[in-house]
Order: structure tokens, then C-alpha cells, then sequence
């Protein structure tokens, strides 16, 4: 099975064209195109994503950028520019709140043969409602023009399948980070045993996922507040360091020096919110608000934020995150007798969260599977959705629905979703 996603639920405009092929109980993803175009330039001025720059970059640079994914893929096929006036008609309808993007669409589509692609990946929330909407309707003008079916796929559905892409080859970690492509490559996709168990955590997410297939989602926990990936950026931006927040905390954590001097000397212990309730919910607000009070304490005793006293203050921030994450998610394991347990989402490129989570799994559930995503697939991107898109095609595709039904849906969650598998365009 061939399938083109798209994703544009927050910053990243990611288009990817994966081959999957299922072969017993197992399956091999083989990337053809990974595409992942960052808007960090332009929303780090305002230290956040802005909504309406993020869908305008969208809308400006999907045709671009699926173009490049056709082109490494090997399927882009000119052909004497063609269109009737229906499908044209229809195709304004679909894109009528997208008119840049309709411009493009309408000038390259047509000049583009249809591509060996069995389904169309979209993503439908949750996110920026507007960014969503992007994706939703190019996706569905695409469906039309080339009468391919669409799957609808839930974002943090592809970062719980994020953690099953395995390549069969080491990938160079620093040439993904320059031109964020993966092509060629081929992956090993485990046949995960279940009750599995993921911990999403990103800068709108952090939730406990009890999964009885792969299909089925339950929250057993989740913020109550602020996402672990959102403590880390106001984190940052309190400490001046630079957008986006997450990586330049754990940056500047890993250059700490001189932990036991510095924590009795200006007495850098910050709280673990709700690390011993009963429950398995997450509160990162008040941990951020304690970093605020003790700037203020410092700025009132006159200390002066060096480096190094910013660089102990970023670790005792992270490991107070860790520890609450950590203990939470072990705890749910236990209780719930998992054999698989994921992490996905942005929060989980963190060194020091992948080294300690690794470490404790084995120790504390050493029966359980653990599998983490490669740095790669961390953030947002294309790839992940096709492969959630596939085990929904797969193993739901029989499931079809009404075509102007498909909508974006800006808080949707994974566990009250009820979006149908599969749109077929000319069948509505």
C-alpha cells in the first residue's frame, strides 16, 4: 500500500509518501519522501506559533513541497494540462477559504498525471484550528482531482505509531536535523502485544493512553494545566534563551556544572506537582510558576543569573518534569499489566527523558516492550500519519463515509474521536 499524508496541525508543513507492505504479522514501511518545512524563523519572533502566519506558510507552501515528495518518490509525471468544468468547479468549493493555495492547485495539479497512491493521510486535529483546515481541504481537493480515498488520522495517533518506525540502517542524526528528509530507508514495523501504554508528550500534550488495540484509546491520565512541552518554553523564555524553548533547556541543562554547590548555595529545589496523587494525572503549571519565584527571590537578593546558575536552574526544571513523568507512567504500567509501552511527541527527543526512561522500564517493568521514536520522528511530520493511516485503512477500511463530511477539529481527542476511517471522494 502507497500513501501520501499531510500534516499541518501546527508549525510544520510535513508531506511524506511511504510504501507499506505486510508480510505474515509483520510489515516493512519503506520511506519514498519525508518532507518537513519549519516555521520557526517566522513564528520565533512572538516566542509561540502565531495561528494565521502558520496557516497562510501552509497554504503558501504545500504545492511546493508535495511537488519535491513526488519528484524523490518518482512519481511526478507531467501530462498536457487537463480539467473539466466540473471537477474545477468542485475543486473551488473544496478550497474557497484557501484562495492562494487555489491559485496554485488550479495552475500545477492539472499538468500532474495521477500517482501509483492507494490513499490520501490527513491530518484532522487536534491543533491550530485554522492550520488544520490547510491540510484538510488540499487533501481533499487532491482526493478529488485524483479519485483517491482519504484517511483521516487523529495527530497524536501518529505519535503513539511515531515510536514503530525502527529503521533497519543507523541514521545520521545531525544530517536529519539539516534537511529533515528520510528517503529510501526502510523500517521494521513491530507487531506490538497489547494492553500498551503511551505517554504522549509534547507543548500541547501530555496524556496516558491505555490501549487495548490498536485502534481503541483511553486518557488514564493527562494535564490538568500547562503541557510538559509548554512548562519547557515559558521556562525558557523567563530565562531569555531562545525559541523554541524545549531543546534550549535541555541544552543548556546538559552544561550544568556543579549541582551540589550551587542547590545549597541558592537553594535550587524546585517542587514535582502531584507526583504522589493516586491518579495519573499531570500538573506542570505550578512547576513553572516556581521557577518564576525563584527568579524573583534572585533578582531580589541580587544574585546574578550567570550561565552556570541558569544551566543548574534548567536541570532541576527538567529532572523535576522527568521524575513526575517517570513515576506516573510506571505506576500506570503496573497497575494496568501493559506489555508494550510507548513515548511519542516532541518532548521525547529529550536525551535525558530517553535515557532515564530507558533505564527505569528495564529495571521496574523489565517484561514490557518499550519503544520510543528516533529523534527523527519526534516532532510533527507526514510520515507518522501515513502509518497510522494505514493500520486504520487496514484494518477499518471497510468503513467508508460521506466525503463533505471529512472536517478539521481543533480539540479533538484520541479517545472521543469519532471520525470515520476512510472518505471516498466520488462516492458521496
Amino acid at each position: 500500500m502507497k500513501i501520501l499524508s499531510i500534516e499541518t496541525s501546527c508549525d510544520e508543513t510535513a508531506v511524506a509518501i511511504l510504501a507499506i507492505a505486510t508480510s505474515g504479522k509483520s510489515a516493512k514501511a519503506r520511506i519514498l519522501a519525508n518532507l518537513v518545512h519549519s516555521q520557526i524563523s517566522i513564528h520565533a519572533p512572538y516566542g509561540g506559533v502565531f495561528p494565521t502566519l502558520a496557516k497562510r506558510e501552509h497554504a503558501k507552501n504545500l504545492i511546493p513541497i508535495l511537488i519535491q515528495a513526488l519528484q524523490k518518490a518518482k512519481f511526478l509525471k507531467l501530462k498536457p494540462y487537463d480539467i473539466s468544468k466540473e471537477i474545477k468547479n468542485h475543486t473551488e468549493k473544496i478550497l474557497t477559504k484557501e484562495p492562494e493555495l487555489l491559485a496554485q492547485f488550479l495552475s500545477e495539479i492539472p499538468s500532474i498525471k495521477k500517482p501509483p497512491i492507494d490513499a490520501i493521510a490527513v491530518t484532522y486535529g487536534p491543533g491550530l484550528e485554522p492550520a488544520l483546515w490547510v491540510g484538510v481541504n488540499f487533501a481533499k481537493a487532491l482526493s478529488y482531482i485524483w479519485d483517491i480515498p482519504i484517511v483521516a488520522v487523529n495527530h497524536m495517533e501518529g505519535h503513539v505509531f511515531s515510536a514503530l518506525l525502527k529503521a533497519e540502517k543507523k541514521i545520521s542524526n545531525s544530517k536529519f536535523l539539516i534537511s529533515k528528509q528520510i528517503q529510501n530507508t526502510t523500517y521494521q514495523i513491530p507487531n506490538i502485544q497489547f494492553p500498551a501504554l503511551a505517554l504522549l508528550v509534547s507543548g500541547g500534550h501530555t496524556e496516558l493512553v491505555l490501549m487495548k488495540d490498536r485502534n481503541t484509546y483511553n486518557i488514564i491520565g493527562q494535564t490538568l494545566d500547562d503541557a510538559v512541552g509548554e512548562a519547557f518554553d515559558k521556562v525558557a523564555r523567563m530565562l531569555s534563551l531562545p525559541y523554541p524553548g524545549g531543546p534550549a533547556v535541555a541544552a543548556l541543562a546538559e552544561t550544568a556544572k556543579n549541582q551540589e554547590s550551587v542547590t545549597r548555595n541558592y537553594n535550587i529545589r524546585l517542587p514535582r506537582p502531584m507526583i504522589d496523587r493516586p491518579n495519573f494525572d499531570f500538573s506542570f503549571s505550578g512547576l513553572k510558576t516556581a521557577v518564576l519565584y525563584l527568579l524573583k527571590d534572585y533578582e531580589k537578593a541580587g544574585v546574578t543569573l550567570n550561565k552556570n546558575l541558569k544551566a543548574n536552574i534548567c536541570r532541576e526544571f527538567q529532572q523535576a518534569a522527568i521524575d513526575v513523568l517517570l513515576k506516573k507512567t510506571i505506576a500506570s504500567a503496573k497497575k494496568y499489566s501493559v506489555k508494550t509501552l510507548l513515548i511519542g511527541g516532541g518532548v521525547s527527543a529529550n536525551n535525558e527523558l530517553r535515557k532515564q526512561f530507558q533505564q527505569t522500564i528495564k529495571k521496574e517493568i523489565p517484561d514490557a516492550c518499550f519503544l520510543i521514536p528516533d529523534v527523527h520522528f519526534t516532532g510533527d511530520n507526514a510520515a507518522m500519519i501515513a502509518l497510522a493511516a494505514y493500520f486504520k485503512k487496514n484494518e477499518r477500511g471497510n468503513k467508508t463515509a460521506d466525503f463533505s463530511k471529512l472536517a478539521a477539529s481543533g480539540n479533538v481527542r484520541i479517545d472521543t474521536q469519532k471520525m470515520p476511517a476512510v472518505f471516498l471522494p466520488r462516492a458521496s
